[in-house]
Parts: structure tokens; C-alpha cells; sequence
């Protein structure tokens, strides 16, 4: 009996702390039902912090005649602001926790003040979400907010292409050379049978121990004949995250003298980058999303800078949804391929793996020749480096 007695003031406090959670998660207008089961108070709810702060975001679903808060804020005398909301959801919240509510409250329910206040925007993330977010509403920023934007938007740009970088190196300045030697140090380029062989000699008999005293790593041929990189963007809204890496991996390749590249983007107009490929944050900002597609037009201006057809990768990033008919895209993409060009269909490049395209477009496009895929960045530079060596 005295067991029992003991145990009973547990199950209370388990059951309280299973009913805030619940509250928490259904949000005020459950708190009479909750009420009725005898063991939740609404005095005596835990969350009051967390449920004000993910209220203050939320609750924007609903309207106030279903007991939801109002837009503005919440409840009482304390009223939420942009910056004080970021700063609850920054204590009261795992790094994990906080990148998704920061995440949603741009996209999905238009917090864009988010963008505007110069202090909130420097105390954000810098990631890959607020970078597309920033790129979206750069038109609307000015003065300080907008340098603040440029400072984040280069912070993860040089993220990016440190991440890429030396991966697209290997893989496009050259195949393997096994005749000479490399002063790069890596698992990739390591010569296991030369290593072996030059090391037999340290082979302890008495220990039965295979002595290594000197790693052998293989070197590069490296192409004397440049390839001509042509990459054409779609900047239209849907190509978000295939803009930003087509931005980054081309100015990647521009630095590489065994290509010359060129980049330009397009919607109904075309506009040539190159000369911005030095500085990939310049790139970014210049880019407008939205608006028509001329995929054509893009094709044909492609075409005008093949110097030699034989030594020309041309690779188009886009949904394939062209805006003015398929025939005029399918002849421009038919002379290219006949021309000797290697084609390259991106309708996705990015690490997300997800792509929505004209797939009857795609298909049309593979007969003729063209390599259409949805890849990552570094499957971009292999294939490249498949090509060229």
C-alpha cells in the first residue's frame, strides 16, 4: 500500500507533463478539452515561452474566429516583434529547430522582415535557405541592409565553392598519369602498387611487420588544348538552387586553365556573365528571378560562341518549359549536337536530388543526343572530367 501511495504523485506529474505537450502542440483553442480530463490547469502550463513564440509564426494559418491569435502577436501585454521572436526562437530552440522556423517563417509564410532589419538579417543562419531568400528579395533592399545581404550572401557562396572546389579540380584538370609524380597528398591520386613495390625492401622479417617509410602519389596529364565550357541558366523562379550552384561551379571552371568558360542566363532576354565569373557574389546579386522563358533564344546565342565544336561542352540548365513553342528549342538543340558539341540537359543541379521538368521535352532531347540528368555539382565536374581526358 505504501508502494502505491508513493507512485501515484509520479503518474500525476507524468500525465500533467504529457497534457502541457499537448497543448503545446494543439495550440490555446485546446485548452478547455485538455481541462476537462481533471489534471491540466492553464495556470500551470510549461510552454507559455515556446507556445507564445511558435504562436507568434503559426497561428498565421488560422483566423482569430477559431480562437487563433491575430498576425500581429500574442496574447497579453508582451507584444512579439520580428527581432524579439528571433532572438526567443534562438534561446528557446536547438540549431536544428531553429534553421526550420527560420526556413518557414520566409517561405512559407512571408516573414520578409526577416530581410529588411539589418541587425535581425546578421544574426541569421548563413545557409543555403536564407542565400535563395536573399537572392528573392534583394530588389527590395537598400543602404546597409543591402551590404549586410552581399556580406552573407559571399559568406556562403566562398562555403560553397571551398566545399567544391578541390573535388572539381581533380576530376576535370586530368586523368591520372601513372609515369608521373604528385605533390598533392590524397586517397585519390595514391599509387597502391608503386607504393608496395619501393616499400618491399622494409618488410620486417621478425615482426612479420610491412614497413611504409614513403607514400607514392600518381600526377596529372594535364590538357593543352583548352574545351570550351557554354553554360545557359534558366533564371526563371523554379531554378532557384540550380542558379546559385551553376553560378559557383562556373566560376569554379573559370579558374581552371584547361577550360574556357562562358555563362549567361536568360529568361526571355539573355544576359552574358563572364565577365562576372571572377566574383561568383557580383554574379548572384545581378541575377533577377522570374519572369518569361525563351529557351531558344538562349540555345542560338550558345551557338554563336562555339569556336570549335569538337572541343565544346554546352549545357543547359533548365525546367525545359519553353515559353514560345518546342520546335524552334528542338532545332536549335539538334544543330548544336550535329554540330560535334557534347550536350548536357540539366533540369536540376543541386544536392536536393529533386526535379520538376518537361519530361516529354527531356525525352525529346535524349534522342537526339543530348545527356539530360538532374545531378550534384561535383557528378557535373566528373562527367566534365570524363570528357575531357
Amino acid at each position: 500500500m505504501e508502494t502505491d501511495l508513493n507512485k501515484q504523485p509520479d503518474e500525476t506529474l507524468e500525465d500533467r507533463q504529457v497534457l502541457n505537450r499537448w497543448r503545446l502542440l494543439l495550440g490555446p483553442s485546446a485548452e478547455s478539452s485538455l481541462n476537462e480530463s481533471g489534471c491540466y490547469n492553464p495556470a500551470q502550463f510549461e510552454y507559455k515561452e515556446m507556445d507564445e513564440v511558435l504562436g507568434y509564426l503559426y497561428d498565421r494559418e488560422y483566423g482569430a474566429d477559431q480562437g487563433y491569435r491575430e498576425r500581429g502577436g500574442g496574447r497579453g501585454a508582451s507584444q512579439l516583434t520580428v527581432p524579439r521572436w528571433l532572438s526567443q526562437v534562438r534561446k528557446l530552440f536547438p540549431q536544428e529547430t531553429v534553421e526550420i522556423l527560420e526556413k518557414q517563417a520566409l517561405d512559407r509564410y512571408g516573414l520578409n522582415e526577416l530581410l529588411r532589419d539589418k541587425k535581425v538579417l546578421e544574426s541569421m543562419e548563413p545557409n543555403m535557405n536564407l542565400l535563395r531568400n536573399i537572392m528573392q528579395f534583394k530588389g527590395k533592399m537598400k543602404g546597409e541592409v543591402l551590404q549586410s545581404a552581399k556580406k552573407i550572401v559571399r559568406q556562403v557562396v566562398e562555403d560553397l565553392r571551398r566545399q567544391l572546389e578541390n573535388d572539381a579540380k581533380a576530376s576535370i584538370m586530368g586523368r591520372r598519369s601513372r609515369y608521373t609524380s604528385s605533390r598533392s597528398r590524397s586517397l585519390r591520386n595514391l599509387n597502391f602498387k608503386k607504393t608496395i613495390a619501393r616499400n618491399l625492401k622494409n618488410y620486417d622479417k621478425r615482426n612479420k611487420r610491412f614497413v611504409v617509410d614513403r607514400l607514392y602519389f600518381d600526377g596529372n596529364i594535364q590538357p593543352h588544348n583548352r574545351w570550351n565550357i557554354i553554360i545557359a541558366v534558366d533564371e526563371s523562379g523554379s531554378m532557384m538552387n540550380s542558379v546559385i550552384y551553376s553560378s559557383v561551379m562556373a566560376s569554379i571552371f573559370y579558374r581552371l586553365n584547361a577550360l574556357k568558360t562562358h555563362l549567361f542566363i536568360f529568361d526571355t532576354e539573355v544576359v552574358d556573365l563572364t565577365n562576372r565569373l571572377e566574383d561568383p557574389v557580383d554574379l548572384l546579386m545581378s541575377v533577377q528571378l522570374g519572369g518569361g522563358t525563351h529557351i531558344a533564344k538562349a540555345l542560338r546565342y550558345g551557338e554563336s560562341l562555339i569556336e570549335n565544336p569538337s572541343r565544346t561542352i554546352f549545357i543547359l540548365v533548365s525546367d525545359l518549359e519553353e515559353g514560345y513553342g518546342a520546335e524552334p528549342m528542338y532545332r536549335a538543340s539538334r544543330d548544336i549536337i550535329d554540330a560535334g558539341c557534347r550536350m548536357l540537359v540539366l533540369t536540376a543541379l543541386d544536392f536536393e536530388g529533386s526535379a520538376v521538368y518537361d519530361q516529354r521535352a527531356a525525352r525529346r532531347l535524349a534522342d537526339m543526343g543530348a545527356h539530360v540528368a538532374a545531378i550534384t555539382p561535383n557528378q557535373l565536374a566528373d562527367w566534365i572530367g570524363k570528357i575531357i581526358t
